[in-house]
This record gives C-alpha cells, structure tokens and sequence, in this order.
C-alpha cells in the first residue's frame, strides 16, 4: 500500500484515531477502487463523503446530465452546472474536496457489456441508480465479478440500503445471499412511479446515500459488520428504522 503523504495524516487525522481505523485503515481507503453508479440522488452524497473519506480511486457512471430539477437533491452539482455532464461536474466537485481522490468517468449506462468491459478494474461497486433493470445488472455483475456491491433505494419518504456479497460464506459456512432473493422478480414496468412521477423529498437521498457511504467504508476497512443479508429500511416520516433479514433462498429439487 502507498505510504500517506505528510498532507494526507493531517487531512484524516480524524480517522486515524479511530482505533476501528487507524492508519492502516487509512491506507486501505487510498487503495480502495471504487465504482459508483449514478451521480444522482444517492450518487451525490456517496461520492462526496467517500471522496472525503480518502478513496483513492473513484469510477462514476452516469450518461445523464444536470438539469435545475436535480438541485434538489443532487447536492454534488450546483446551478452552474446546469446543462453539463453530471460525471463532469461530479468530477470537478470532488477535485476541489479533496485533489488526492482519482476520478475515472464513464459517460455510459451500467449494463452487462459495461461490466465486462470495466469492472474488473475496481474492488467495490455501489449503486445508486434508479431503476430495477440496472439494480440488477450490477447484482449479477458483481457476483461474476466476486467483489462486495452496497445497494440503496429511495422513494417519496423512504428508502432502504443492503449489501451484497454472495460470493462469500456467513459465519456458519452458508453462503451469502443474492439480490435475487431479496427481489426475485422486478415489478412490472410503470408499477412502481419514478420520482419525477411521484415526487421525493431532497433530505431522505442524503440519509440513504450517507449510510450507503458508510458501509462502503465498512467494507473497505474491515470495520463493524456490513449490511450482509440484512436490509435496512428507513421511514422518514416517522424517522424510524428497521432491519428485515434474508438468507440464500435453497434451490428448489
């Protein structure tokens, strides 16, 4: 691992006394690759807080651009950007948090044929998007791939966050838990609205988005106890949490 630069002990010092992190925790951070999907809603803030966080490598996925209604909620972008690429803007506003964080754009959409093509270049995909096909497409590609994926969803005043590694075992030697049997099936196309048909409020994006931050930073550290087979569900109304456990469905005889 690159050794942390006299700037960089000064930039985390926070982390670093974290005994859960440390400077070696620091390190794996600088390390870690990491490819987003979507620079939207969740996007904005899984990015900014991991690019604060001393990732070293970012990919950002994303064939959209700003437009005045993502200001909402997409808080990376600003009314300047207004009409640019969000993986440009997205990279600019991470430059200027923190310049040792490497940005690699893909003006692309998430699909098979991306996956193959780029995803062995990172160790962790998050997804941020916002629609079942692309949920999963990254699903099965990262269990292709063998690497950890950290997955969120949101939607007019909820939202929900998981993490999935079906590639290893639990603790008594079953192996994790695939996408598909969390959500066998998607719904049918126009069940669920999108949030431009049914709205959302900004704030809930930034609770999801931090906490998918948070258990990417889990994950590549090695800190706590990820998400595996645990859903996280969050109501803002109420500003309740619960907690929904899955296991790996048994294949039928």
């Amino acid at each position: 691992m690159d050794p942390l630069l006299p700037e960089e002990l000064s930039r985390y010092h926070r982390h670093i006394l974290l005994p859960e992190i440390g400077g070696h925790g620091q390190q794996l951070l600088k390390s870690a690759r990491v490819l987003v999907i979507g620079a939207g809603g969740l996007g904005a803030p899984v990015l900014q807080y991991l690019a604060a966080a001393g990732i070293g490598t970012m990919g950002i996925v994303d064939d959209d651009g700003v437009s005045l209604s993502n200001l909402q909620r997409q808080v990376i972008h600003d009314t300047g950007t207004i009409g640019e690429k969000k993986t440009e803007s997205a990279a600019r506003a991470i430059a200027r948090l923190n310049p040792h964080c490497r940005v690699v754009q893909y003006e692309a959409r998430f699909d098979a044929h991306f996956a193959r093509d780029h995803l062995g270049r990172f160790d962790l995909l998050i997804d941020g998007s916002d629609n079942f096909a692309t949920r999963y497409a990254a699903a099965d590609a990262a269990e292709i791939r063998a690497i950890p994926l950290v997955t969120g969803a949101v939607g007019r005043f909820d939202g929900s966050v998981t993490v999935l590694a079906p590639h290893l075992t639990d603790a008594e030697g079953r192996q994790n838990p695939r996408y598909r049997d969390l959500f066998p099936e998607a719904p049918p196309e126009g069940l669920i609205p999108s949030c431009a048909e049914a709205g959302i409020i900004g704030a809930l994006t930034g609770v999801i988005g931090t906490l998918m931050a948070m258990e990417a930073i889990k994950l590549v550290t090695g800190t706590g106890e990820p998400l595996i087979g645990r859903l996280l569900l969050y109501d803002a109304l109420t500003a309740k949490f619960d907690t929904i456990r899955y296991r790996r469905r048994e294949p039928r005889p």
